[in-house]
C-alpha cells in the first residue's frame, strides 16, 4: 500500500492496518526464530508499513496533512 493510499484512509481503518501489521510483524520474528522464514526481505518491507502508518496517523495528529 502507498503512502497516497494510506493517506485516503480513516483513522479507525489505518489503526485496524496497524494492528495487523503488528501482528504479521510478530509471527514473522517467529518464524525468523524457529528457522521457518523463508523469505527475510518480508520483515523490512512490513517494519516500513508499520512505518506508514504511524506516520500518517501523527502528520493528522500534528495537523500537517
Amino acid at each position: 500500500m502507498k503512502i497516497e493510499e494510506i493517506r485516503h484512509l480513516s483513522a479507525e481503518q489505518i489503526r485496524k492496518e496497524l494492528d495487523g501489521a503488528h501482528r504479521e510483524f510478530m509471527e514473522l520474528r517467529f518464524k525468523l526464530a524457529t528457522k521457518q522464514l523463508v523469505n527475510h526481505r518480508q520483515l523490512p518491507e512490513v517494519k516500513k508499513r508499520i512505518a506508514q502508518f504511524q506516520t500518517v496517523l501523527r502528520e493528522r495528529a500534528l495537523g500537517i496533512r
